[in-house]
């Protein structure tokens, strides 16, 4: 059976409730390969007291490691936010096939260094999918900060 970016992005964001229900910063990642789920994270900064515990670090640990291998040409991942420089960094080394994400991130998303992409060459980049509900998520665990 053939998933849409739509249903992995639908569970990117399950990850990402759980960031929530945490009182992480609520980002989720789901990292795939032909077509099967083989990581899953979300933010555990606080938990972890690691300022590099984001989602995607942790979904591309888990992948190598599920893998044995340091490049994931063939994954796509699934990501509810934009992701930040430090984690396009990551992406970028682990040669990842494709990167999906929900909502932009105009405060800390790559966008706001760099017009060029900082992934991998060969890397496509999918945004906007389930945008309002990951955009959503993020703007209520905010608001209940403040």
């Amino acid at each position: 059976m053939e998933y849409s970016d739509e249903y992995f992005m639908h569970q990117a964001l399950c990850e990402a409730q759980k960031a929530f229900d945490a009182d992480e910063v609520p980002v989720g990642a789901v990292l795939v390969i032909q077509n099967k789920i083989i990581a899953r994270a979300y933010n555990q900064v606080e938990l972890l007291n690691d300022p590099t515990a984001h989602a995607e670090l942790l979904a591309i640990t888990t992948a190598c490691n599920y893998l044995g291998a340091k490049y994931l040409p063939d994954a796509s991942i699934y990501i509810t936010i934009e992701p930040c420089l430090m984690c396009c960094g990551a992406l970028h080394w682990s040669k990842i096939g494709k990167i999906v994400y929900g909502a932009s991130d105009i405060k800390n998303g790559f966008k706001k260094y760099t017009s060029q992409s900082p992934f991998h060459i060969k890397t496509s980049i999918v945004s906007g999918i389930l945008e309002e509900e990951c955009a959503g998520l993020m703007k209520s665990f905010f608001k209940n900060k403040r």
